[in-house]
């Protein structure tokens, strides 16, 4: 079984415009935490999803939250 590569054991804090985004969940983008195509090939596909309003998030980069595109502290077990 194919893993996902672990970007970072931390989380990314970024500013969401209004608008649809794609969580890289490969863990291979050059543009983490966002996809950049890298997964073509294998099993993973990104976790599309869309924020109505501005705001600040922290978003995965170890991939193995149960809760994409968001941190839920795994990276701490890690």
């Amino acid at each position: 079984m194919e893993n996902p590569f672990i970007a970072a054991k931390m989380p990314a804090q970024v500013t969401l415009e209004p608008g649809p985004f794609a969580w890289c969940a490969c863990g291979k983008s050059s543009n983490q935490p966002f996809c950049d195509g890298t997964h073509r090939g294998t099993k993973f596909t990104p976790v599309f999803f869309k924020i109505a309003e501005k705001r600040e998030a922290w978003l995965c980069q170890c991939k193995q939250t149960k809760n994409p595109p968001y941190c839920d502290g795994t990276h701490k077990t890690l």
